[in-house]
C-alpha cells in the first residue's frame, strides 16, 4: 500500500458516493458511475481508510467523521474561491437543494454548456463531477451541500451541516 500523502479532492466524492449507493457496490460500479479509473478508486479508499473515513474493509463509510471532516477541514483543505460569471448547473446555496431556505441574488455554479444558470463559478472537486451527478440526484444534493461548506455563509453552512446529517441518517448534534 502506498504511503498517504493527503487526501484528494474526489476521495470526498467517492465516499459521498458509497453513502448514495449504498451496501452493494463494487470498485468497478465507483468507476463507471464517476468516471475515475479503477486504480484511482483503489488508492482513494486507501487514503480514506488510511484517514479513517472509511472501515478497514472499505465497505463502510464512517458518516461522522466525514461530516467532522466537511465541518472543520474541507473548506481548509480544498478551498475554493467563485470565479467569473458563467453558465453552469447550480451548486451550494443555488442548488434545489437549499434555494428555498435562503433568498440571494447571486448564484453559484459549476460551468457546464448544458447548464441552465448563469452565476459565479465555482470548480468542482475534481473534473468529472457534473457527469456523475447528471445520473445520481442524491450524489448532486450532497456535493451542492459541500459547495456550501466550502464557501458559503454561516447560516448556510449550519443548513447544509444539518441536511447533510439527515441524509447521512445522523441525529443533528
Amino acid at each position: 500500500m502506498k504511503a498517504h500523502n493527503g487526501m484528494r479532492p474526489h476521495d470526498v466524492v467517492v465516499l459521498l458516493k458509497i453513502i448514495s449507493i449504498g451496501d452493494k457496490w463494487f470498485n468497478k460500479d465507483l468507476s463507471e458511475s464517476l468516471y475515475i479509473s479503477s486504480s484511482e478508486i483503489s488508492e482513494s479508499l486507501n487514503r480514506s481508510m488510511i484517514a479513517r473515513l472509511i472501515s478497514p474493509d472499505k465497505k463502510k463509510v464512517f458518516k461522522s467523521a466525514l461530516i467532522r471532516f466537511i465541518e472543520n477541514g474541507l473548506a481548509f483543505v480544498f478551498p475554493v474561491e467563485p470565479g467569473a460569471i458563467e453558465r453552469g448547473i447550480p451548486t451550494a446555496h443555488s442548488a434545489p437543494i437549499l434555494k428555498e431556505h435562503f433568498l440571494s441574488e447571486e448564484n453559484y455554479v459549476w460551468p457546464s454548456p448544458n447548464g441552465k444558470v448563469r452565476g459565479q463559478s465555482i470548480v468542482p472537486l475534481y473534473p468529472n463531477q457534473i457527469r456523475a451527478v447528471l445520473n445520481d440526484e442524491k450524489l448532486y444534493n450532497m456535493l451542492a451541500l459541500v459547495d456550501s461548506v466550502r464557501v458559503g455563509k454561516v447560516r448556510e453552512c449550519e443548513k447544509a451541516l444539518e441536511l447533510l446529517r439527515q441524509i447521512f441518517g445522523l441525529e443533528y448534534a
